[in-house]
């Protein structure tokens, strides 16, 4: 790299997750001199892999099922692909089993999912049908009054939906267990009591991204979609530099413009006084959202399911069923954790041989505790499995646990635990972090943010990013139609 990239760059971002270096691509692609800065040894923030817990056990830190990154328009236009990202997938993206020993099951296929539904099988299809292709998932990752993004009429039917409660809309529209619960785990991924208004959103969004695409995961790991970022990064003649901790202003060179992959907090207590106040105490008291306890196993063979469809699926959403899904997520919400929480469990290694070793496999689960928790999860996450998968507990060689201190201490963004980038609450989701036109800018011209605390949120999609470089790109003057999203 050149002297001048190296003593003054135009654009400095701070923190090498997805979000930071898609901005990072973007910016560099466009003709800036671009440096990105991360704490850690290696890039990647919450999209990690490691060997957490035997030599040949690849296991995924944070991000492991990404729906939303395959979907993803900026990924597309970076064609991460010809930097070695594969994405593999499934015709059975999520399996919900039921105390009865019956089983939900989200198929690509609306019909297909009809099947496992019973009297339900076309509310399901009436509720999440018309927002099920890539198009419309497209114009919501975007801030909501965004003009060019399109899909209006579909925008506005999506809403009436959306913006109400979890609990309302499955009550209202299903009839039966298998879709209520169906629903429900996947609404939970808010991590927000689904009581709640705007919890609506999440269910339909989630399901019609399996249906318009799947839920796929990354071949070798999570942490191969960083590797193609940062490929892309080298490309464009992007300056990587790790081990980097930032704690004030001054610990960067001299740019145009930072660009922070970071939490509201995190960004104030850097800038200081190189932002005002009111705005500087406003990051301060966004609020971050309930925390996670995380495990990872090593296992002997694949998860002894009692019921086959959960076998074949890359996620299983274990807890029972809709009202014990309610439960658990109000217990969290109250600062409680439920005696059967709920578990997102992911089985990559199902769908991705080079995850483990031949014939082993590897497990993932996390559920939602309040944040900062200190209670340790393990053995309840691990009964969960053991009432829907008999003999779980004797296929385990290894596990290897995160608390929410864990997690933070990992990646300092997720503070007591956070994943989602700060609270779901329906006005912290809509107007996040702060109410602004760009959320992206701050007051001062040459500070911006990047990361999943702005809209459209938490997910390996790197579209923050894409806002965020919109946004530099527009304040320094430079043209950035090679880099447009299509």
């Amino acid at each position: 790299m050149s002297d001048r990239m190296r003593t003054s760059p135009d654009v400095v971002v701070v923190g090498a997750g997805p979000n930071g270096l898609t901005a990072a691509v973007l910016l560099a692609r466009a003709g800036l001199a671009v440096e990105i800065f991360d704490a850690n040894e290696e890039p990647g923030g919450g999209c990690r892999s490691e060997q957490l817990t035997i030599p040949g056990f690849t296991h995924d830190v944070c991000a492991a099922v990404h729906p939303m990154g395959v979907l993803s328009p900026v990924f597309r236009t970076l064609q991460l692909e010809s930097f070695g990202l594969q994405w593999v997938q499934s015709q059975h993206p999520l399996a919900h089993p039921l105390p009865d020993g019956s089983v939900a099951v989200l198929e690509r296929s609306i019909e297909e999912t009809g099947r496992t539904l019973g009297p339900d099988a076309g509310a399901w299809r009436s509720l999440v049908g018309p927002f099920s292709d890539p198009a419309f998932i497209h114009s919501i990752l975007h801030p909501i009054w965004y003009p060019g993004a399109g899909q209006l009429l579909r925008k506005t039917r999506f809403g009436l939906v959306a913006l109400r409660s979890c609990e309302s809309v499955a009550r209202g529209r299903f009839k039966g267990a298998a879709a209520r619960a169906l629903f429900a785990g996947c609404a939970a991924h808010s991590v927000v009591a689904l009581d709640r208004a705007g919890t609506a959103s999440f269910g339909v969004v989630l399901a019609a991204a399996a249906h318009a695409i799947d839920w796929p995961v990354a071949k070798g790991g999570s942490h191969t979609i960083i590797r193609a970022l940062v490929r892309a990064l080298m490309s464009a003649g992007g300056v990587l530099q790790l081990s980097r901790r930032v704690t004030s202003l001054a610990d960067l060179p001299a740019a145009r413009a930072y660009v922070f992959d970071l939490s509201p907090r995190q960004i104030a207590a850097i800038c200081g006084d190189a932002l005002p106040s009111k705005f500087r105490q406003a990051y301060e008291q966004f609020p971050p959202g309930p925390g996670v306890f995380k495990v990872d196993w090593a296992l002997r063979g694949p998860i002894p399911w009692k019921n086959a469809e959960c076998r074949a699926a890359t996620t299983v959403h274990v807890c029972g069923s809709f009202e014990d899904v309610l439960h658990s997520e109000a217990e969290m919400m109250a600062d409680r954790v439920a005696e059967k929480p709920f578990i997102l469990v992911a089985q990559q290694s199902i769908i991705d041989p080079t995850r483990a070793p031949a014939g082993q496999h590897t497990g993932w689960a996390y559920c939602h505790v309040p944040n900062g928790s200190t209670l340790d999860m393990t053995a309840r996450i691990e009964a969960q499995i053991e009432r829907f998968a008999p003999g779980f507990r004797d296929v385990i060689l290894a596990r290897h646990t995160f608390s929410p201190a864990q997690v933070q201490a990992h990646n300092h963004t997720m503070l007591g635990g956070d994943m989602a980038g700060g609270s779901n609450d329906l006005r912290h989701f809509l107007f996040r972090p702060v109410p602004r036109w760009n959320p992206y800018t701050t007051p001062n011209s040459k500070i911006f943010i990047c990361s999943s605390s702005t809209p459209p949120g938490g997910g390996v999609h790197g579209m923050c990013g894409y806002h965020a470089a919109k946004a530099v790109s527009h304040a320094l003057g430079v043209s950035r139609k090679r880099s447009q999203p299509s």
